[in-house]
């Protein structure tokens, strides 16, 4: 189980590195300064804050979709374990047998052709969960994009930027690098407006039943 953990995770790093890539603007638009009438008159002037990783950590219908992906992933794995514990079977099979006899290079032949589709569809596998996640991942940072626009319209923000509100840990070193090289120093805890955000995408999975996000601390 502990091998195939390690496959999914390597999977998922093209997924890792588009969301990288995705974060590396900043969202154009959001955030929960005091709320003034969409309607008025003048520039908006607010801003506010939104910690993009939290969102994708417990955006409802994204986790659903990365469980369910997970599932047929690790289906995919045991049938090529079952297809690999074949090909070795005819491998010991072939041993009975003296070189360059018929029933030799018969077997030989089947080994090969065995091992060349193995690896082809191996690879085809792989690169075919991994453009999927991708594409789960796009999806839904298009939705927190919009989600973002609409709130920020509607509050007059004129900009929202993208944080990390992850605590530091003090034991690990990288952990505290992280923070010492985080963009935002300080932020009134007003302007962060990722539950806001998270609800309004949660809202449809939540009244259809999806489990619910578990409440945003600090």
């Amino acid at each position: 189980m502990k091998s195939r953990n390690m496959r999914w995770q390597r999977a998922s790093l093209l997924c890792v590195a588009v969301v990288a890539m995705l974060e590396i603007g900043q969202l154009s638009a959001v955030a929960q300064a005091p709320a003034t009438p969409a309607s008025q008159s003048g520039p908006a002037n607010h801003v506010a804050v939104i910690d993009v990783g939290y969102v994708f950590k417990n955006h409802s219908r994204f986790k659903v979709a990365m469980d369910k992906m997970k599932d047929e992933v690790m289906a995919a794995e045991n049938g090529l374990k079952s297809e690999r514990d074949r090909i070795n079977s005819v491998m010991e099979q072939i041993k009975g047998f003296n070189v360059g006899t018929p029933e030799y290079k018969k077997l030989e032949s089947e080994i090969a052709k065995a091992q060349g589709d193995f690896n082809v569809n191996a690879q085809l596998q792989k690169k075919d969960f991994m453009e999927r996640e991708a594409k789960v991942y796009l999806q839904v940072y298009t939705e927190i994009e919009k989600a973002v626009e609409q709130f920020a319209r509607e509050h007059r923000i004129a900009i929202v930027h993208r944080f990390d509100g992850e605590p530091v840990e003090t034991g690990d070193r990288n952990q505290i690098l992280r923070g010492i090289t985080k963009p935002i120093v300080y932020l009134e805890p007003g302007i962060d407006i990722t539950p806001d955000i998270l609800k309004m995408l949660n809202g449809s999975a939540v009244a259809a039943g999806a489990a619910v996000s578990p409440p945003r601390t600090r």
